[in-house]
């Protein structure tokens, strides 16, 4: 009698395998810089100058962590990212979420040279000097709305909305018309609460890509006293501001494990958010899995 469990072992075959390598390969290839990061940062000087560090703390201490709290610009830098991240993510879902209604009701005017509209900005766009004097000239510059409004809403994110709505059963809406409601309390009541999985799935990428963007900031934010962790963070990577700016001190601690304290800190609240979003980012791409 053939047993579940061996046929199961029979049916695994090369095509299998070569999976479980492929997969592996990615999954180490991925883990690899968190781990070694971690290490880095939580080792003693002495070993990260003889290159002694490899997946796991050597000499284990805290300074690199002290020195970042005991320094205002980087705790400063880090509230700036929580601010513009937390702003800018809310913006963004709240503009998707009242675009993407109308683009997905058939019989909205216009709608077929909207989308064109739209799409069209995916391939096409005014660049970046024009844009910089379109917020130069609404005095934009060096606050938190240059960041946010000419990023109010991404274009592919809008079209993964639009298509979540259209999938939704049109008797909902015809319901709530008969009942009386209005279309802002047909979106605000009915349809938002209903794409929750959606909402979750693009508040994920804008979340992502506001917490790591430094381009923008870097284009129109003059003070450094409003940079995001990005900006200060590319500075100490790249041009090794660290030194110069009086952020280490080179006599008790390595920029290396400054550097590397400063990016494991940077990836704590997207390790903590991306696991509770997970389930709705799965669910989310399902676009058409909403039943009736």
């Amino acid at each position: 009698m053939v047993t579940a469990k061996g046929s199961k072992l029979r049916k695994f075959g090369l095509f299998d395998l070569m999976n479980v390598i492929v997969l592996s390969l990615v999954a180490a290839a991925t883990v690899y810089p968190v781990l070694y990061i971690i290490a880095i940062s939580f080792s003693d000087s002495a070993y990260i100058v003889q290159n002694k560090v490899f997946l796991w703390p050597r000499g284990f201490n805290l300074d690199a962590y002290k020195e970042i709290l005991q320094n205002p610009r980087i705790p400063r830098a880090y509230l700036n990212t929580i601010l513009y991240t937390g702003a800018g993510t809310l913006i963004n879902l709240l503009m998707t979420a009242v675009a993407a209604y109308p683009l997905s009701r058939k019989t909205f005017f216009g709608r077929k040279y909207f989308m064109i509209a739209i799409v069209i900005t995916m391939f096409l766009n005014g660049g970046i000097i024009p844009t910089y004097i379109v917020v130069q000239k609404l005095h934009l510059l060096d606050s938190i709305w240059a960041l946010v409004l000419p990023n109010a809403i991404w274009t592919i994110e809008l079209l993964i909305l639009k298509s979540f709505y259209e999938s939704m059963s049109s008797s909902l809406r015809e319901s709530a018309l008969i009942d009386g409601a209005s279309e802002y309390r047909i979106l605000f009541s009915i349809i938002i609460p209903l794409s929750k999985p959606a909402l979750a799935s693009i508040g994920l990428f804008y979340f992502m890509g506001h917490w790591n963007s430094f381009f923008l900031p870097l284009i129109y934010l003059n003070d450094a006293n409003l940079y995001p962790l990005q900006v200060v963070l590319r500075d100490m990577l790249i041009f090794d501001q660290a030194k110069e700016s009086g952020l280490v001190d080179q006599a008790a601690l390595t920029p290396e494990a400054m550097k590397n304290a400063t990016i494991f800190i940077s990836m704590i609240p997207v390790l903590l958010i991306y696991p509770f979003a997970q389930k709705y980012f799965a669910k989310g791409i399902m676009l058409g899995s909403e039943k009736g």
